[in-house]
C-alpha cells in the first residue's frame, strides 16, 4: 500500500534539489564546475547551506522506507530485477547512450576542453559519459545499498528488523552519534558526494527503522519541537559556516552538521506524516513526474545557465528564475519524450516493460 505523506516527500526533495543546482550553478563558494558568482557576496546562498546538509539523507531514509514497502508483496529476485533496471541501467549504460550531453555540458562549464585537445575522440567520449552521472550517484548508491540489503534480509530474518518496531523519540536521537560516527567514513576523497557511510545508514535506518507505522506514528506528535530544533540548528550552521565551502568533508564532518542534518531529517518525517497526507491533482502529477525531474533537470539546467552566461547580460533574479524555468520543464519534456521511445526508456530512464 503506498503512503501518501512518502510520496509528497520524495518530490518535494526532488524540487528541493532542482532549485538547489539552480542556486548552485551561480554560487559564490563552490566555484569549480560552474558558472559563478554575480557578486562576491551571495545572501541567496544561504539556501544552500541551510537544505545542503539534510536533503540527500532525508531521500536515502525515504528510499529505505520505500524500499521495505516494495519487499513487503515481492520476492528478493524481483527486488534485484526492479532496483537493477531502475538505478543500475541509467546511471551505467545510460552514460554511454544519453548522459554524455550533459557530461559535454560539465565539461564545459568547467574549461575542461582547453587542455584536452590532443586527447583521442574515443577516450574523450568516455570522459563526458563519465562526467555526465551529474545527480545519477544518488542512484548508483542506492543501487549498492540495495544489494547490501538482500544479503542482510537473509542473514537477520526480521529479527532486527521487528525489534527497531520498538523505537521511540529518544531512541532515535540517541542515533545521532551513529549518525555523526557514520559521516567519517567511507567517503571518497575527490568526489565529495559518494559518501557511503552516512547515506547507507540512512538508508538502513528508513528500512528497519521508519518503515514502521508505529515509529511515525511516535514521531508524528514530536513535530512542533523537533521544527524548532531543526530551524535553531539550521540558523547555527549557517552562521558558523557561512563563507565556508559547505559542500567539503571538513564541514560535513563536524558534529554541528551531522546533528542538523538528522534533526532535520527527523522533522521533515514527523511534520509529513501529520501534515503531509494529502493528495489533490498537483501533487498527483509531481508524484508521477518526480523520477524525471530528478533524472533530467541537470542537463536543461547546466545548458541554459552556460549559453546565457556566453551570450546574454541579465540581472540575476533573470538568470535565476530563467535557469530554474529550463530545469524543470526541460526536465519534464526530456522526460516525456525519452519515455515513449523504445530501448531509449529503458537505458535513460529505467523503465522497464512495454509501453
Amino acid at each position: 500500500m503506498r503512503k501518501t505523506y512518502i510520496d509528497n516527500i520524495r518530490w518535494m526533495t526532488v524540487v528541493i534539489v532542482v532549485i538547489y543546482h539552480v542556486f548552485y550553478m551561480f554560487n559564490s563558494v563552490v566555484t569549480s564546475g560552474v558558472i559563478g558568482p554575480f557578486t562576491p557576496v551571495q545572501y541567496q546562498d544561504t539556501y544552500l547551506y541551510f537544505i545542503y546538509p539534510w536533503f540527500m539523507l532525508l531521500l536515502f531514509v525515504i528510499s529505505g522506507m520505500s524500499a521495505r514497502f516494495y519487499l513487503n508483496g515481492h520476492s528478493g529476485k524481483e527486488f534485484l530485477k526492479s532496483r537493477t533496471t531502475k538505478l543500475l541501467v541509467p546511471s551505467t549504460i545510460g552514460l554511454f547512450v544519453f548522459w554524455w550531453i550533459s557530461g559535454y555540458y560539465n565539461m564545459v562549464i568547467g574549461g575542461a576542453f582547453e587542455n584536452m585537445s590532443a586527447v583521442p575522440k574515443p577516450i574523450l567520449f568516455v570522459i563526458m559519459a563519465i562526467s555526465g552521472i551529474g545527480p545519477l550517484w544518488y542512484i548508483q548508491l542506492l543501487w549498492v545499498f540495495s544489494l547490501l540489503l538482500l544479503l542482510i534480509r537473509k542473514i537477520e530474518k526480521d529479527r532486527l528488523y521487528g525489534l527497531c518496531e520498538k523505537a521511540n523519540l529518544p531512541v532515535l536521537l540517541c542515533l545521532t552519534p551513529v549518525i555523526w560516527g557514520a559521516a567519517q567514513i567511507l567517503n571518497t576523497p575527490v568526489i565529495v558526494v559518494y559518501r557511503f557511510g552516512i547515506y547507507g545508514v540512512g538508508f538502513f535506518l528508513g528500512y528497519f527503522i521508519f518503515s514502521h507505522d508505529a515509529v511515525m506514528e511516535r514521531l508524528e506528535k514530536w513535530w512542533l519541537p523537533l521544527s524548532l530544533a531543526a530551524l535553531g540548528l539550521g540558523i547555527g550552521f549557517v552562521f558558523v559556516f557561512w563563507g565556508k565551502p559547505y559542500a567539503e568533508h571538513q564541514v560535513l564532518d563536524t558534529f554541528l552538521c551531522n546533528v542538523y542534518a538528522w534533526i532535520a531529517t527527523l522533522t521533515v518525517l514527523s511534520v509529513m506524516k501529520k501534515w503531509g497526507n494529502f493528495e489533490n491533482s498537483f501533487s498527483r502529477f509531481m508524484s508521477r513526474k518526480a523520477w524525471g525531474l530528478y533524472l533530467f533537470h541537470y542537463l536543461p539546467l547546466s545548458a541554459c545557465a552556460w549559453y546565457l552566461h556566453l551570450y546574454i547580460s541579465l540581472p540575476p533574479l533573470a538568470m535565476y528564475l530563467l535557469v530554474g524555468a529550463a530545469a524543470f520543464a526541460g526536465a519534464l519534456i526530456l522526460y516525456e519524450i525519452i519515455r515513449r521511445i523504445p530501448v531509449l526508456r529503458w537505458c535513460v530512464c529505467g523503465i522497464g516493460g512495454g509501453k
